[in-house]
């Protein structure tokens, strides 16, 4: 099969989130299995900065664009998969994060930079753009490629498209004079199609349009059909639950891998599982802890916002100060988290090491030094570093919500005993409850042989890509001659949204 994976970030060219992993790794798991997978991403300046051998592929004139889109050729790094930057400098070739700028506020033009990124694809996927080459299947991720299923719908001889939601809070919301400024059709303002409480939506675009939807974690796609987590789109959600899947995320074990990191000091495995300590000792001095390998060390390597339950870390946070405790921070976001942070830090110096902002680098040598890691997300579509910290040894407390719950099982006398256990797990997002989590951590921690078995098995889990693509290529090829019918208008229900833009 020929597959398009559009994104608008990829690792290793260019990351804010989890989004990026995912494109940098499931175009490579899926073309391991001998399918023609081809990567599409806008030429951020970042990413022109970092890509080698580029060939122009193609000019294209794309409607409501005054100046040439070109599209660009090469290799994701480190892979054999063919990528497509989209390079339109007026949109994408300007310093700083793809989405917002230096203050954080959001880039004033994103409704036109990513409806160009959605032209561009189109283009590429109705053969428009002059290629010898042209997909069965277009695999669109998140609101910035949402207007591409609603395109192809209105194509002739247009191929199948797959929309896959990564976080539904994000869903690319504008008001009507931004969207009459970008030449879309006139009838895309409308319940039936793209307008969402007098704001035009990118994401419903692709959840109304797209063959099939997925999103990354099977608690999730059940959650999300639900007013907790629908965003006010959870009656479109259950009108589609039929063309609906949840895949859980795969991760790259080929760069988290405590055996074969580079990243740590000291490289191990379950054999060598007490080179561990060695670690642990490194990081308590780079963050300037005190070192003793006898206190439990926690960490968190997270957004800095309230999804991720960094507020009801602040508040158990003098208690476990109490209990002797270190916790080791690495993450940017909301500025009243991070003050919080801060000064909780200036208060206990020896306790806490906090790093704001984010280094690849330290992550790994903190997922490899921990013993503890903290996740107490408010909702979480999957995650990815309570996988990544059982590969490290590194024992998650997760709230039972999305794909924690569905990659964490919680440690229990019967789970215990069955060597099944993997972390602690806690339901209510209440500082109460990730307390008494946080407690039956440390009393098992104190018990080294109960620990070790924790450990272990969380080392024995495989989330690897290979399993995840496979269901992604059954998906492709059940839609690959078989495109669904879009909701009828009259059985879409919406409520107010109260997620953001």
């Amino acid at each position: 099969m020929k597959i398009l994976f559009a994104s608008s970030e990829a690792h290793p060219l260019i990351k804010t989130g989890g989004l990026a992993d995912v494109a940098g790794s499931l175009p490579r798991a899926v073309l391991n299995q001998r399918q023609d997978i081809r990567l599409v991403i806008p030429a951020y300046r970042v990413v022109l900065q970092q890509a080698d051998n580029l060939q122009l592929a193609a000019h294209l004139e794309l409607a409501g664009v005054s100046d040439p889109v070109r599209i660009l050729s090469g290799r994701l790094p480190g892979s054999n998969v063919r990528l497509y930057l989209v390079d339109s400098p007026r949109h994408f070739d300007r310093a700083g994060n793809p989405y917002t700028r230096d203050d954080g506020t959001e880039w004033p033009d994103n409704a036109e930079r990513f409806t160009v990124f959605c032209r561009a694809i189109h283009a590429i996927a109705t053969n428009a753009s002059g290629f010898d080459w042209q997909p069965d299947i277009v695999h669109c991720n998140d609101w910035q490629t949402g207007l591409v299923p609603a395109m192809l719908k209105e194509s002739m001889a247009a191929p199948a498209s797959i929309f896959t939601i990564h976080n539904l809070a994000y869903q690319g919301l504008f008001d009507y004079k931004t969207f009459k400024g970008l030449e879309l059709p006139t009838h895309w303002w409308s319940m039936e199609a793209m307008e969402f409480h007098d704001r035009f939506s990118f994401i419903k675009g692709g959840l109304i349009f797209a063959d099939w939807l997925t999103t990354v974690s099977p608690t999730y796609a059940r959650e999300i059909r639900t007013p907790e987590f629908g965003y006010g789109l959870e009656g479109l959600l259950k009108h589609r639950k039929d063309t609906l899947t949840g895949i859980l995320n795969g991760v790259d074990y080929a760069v988290w891998n405590p055996g074969k990191d580079l990243n740590i000091p000291v490289q191990y495995n379950r054999r060598s599982l007490f080179h561990k300590t060695e670690n642990k000792r490194a990081l308590q001095e780079e963050v300037g802890l005190p070192v003793d390998v006898t206190v439990p060390l926690f960490a968190i390597i997270s957004r800095l916002v309230e999804q991720k339950g960094i507020d009801l870390v602040l508040q158990i946070l003098p208690k476990l100060m109490q209990r002797g405790a270190q916790l080791v921070v690495l993450g940017s976001g909301d500025s009243v988290l991070e003050a919080g942070l801060r000064s909780a830090a200036r208060q206990n110096p020896q306790q806490i090491g906090l790093h704001i902002g984010y280094n690849e680098a330290l992550a790994h040598r903190i997922e490899a030094g921990a013993d503890i890691f903290l996740m107490p997300s408010r909702f979480e579509p999957c995650g990815l570093n309570q996988i990544y910290s059982q590969r490290y040894g590194t024992v998650p407390i997760v709230r039972s919500t999305g794909g924690l719950a569905d990659t964490v099982v919680d440690t229990t006398t019967e789970s215990l005993a069955g060597k099944t256990a993997t972390g602690f797990s806690f339901r209510e997002a209440a500082p109460g409850a990730l307390w008494s989590a946080v407690q039956r951590a440390l009393a098992c921690h104190a018990q080294p042989e109960q620990w070790q078995q924790l450990m272990m098995t969380g080392m024995q889990q495989d989330f690897s890509w290979k399993q995840s693509a496979m269901h992604y290529i059954e998906l492709y090829e059940q839609i690959q001659g078989r495109k669904s019918t879009p909701p009828a208008p009259e059985t879409i229900t919406e409520t107010p949204a109260t997620g953001s833009a």
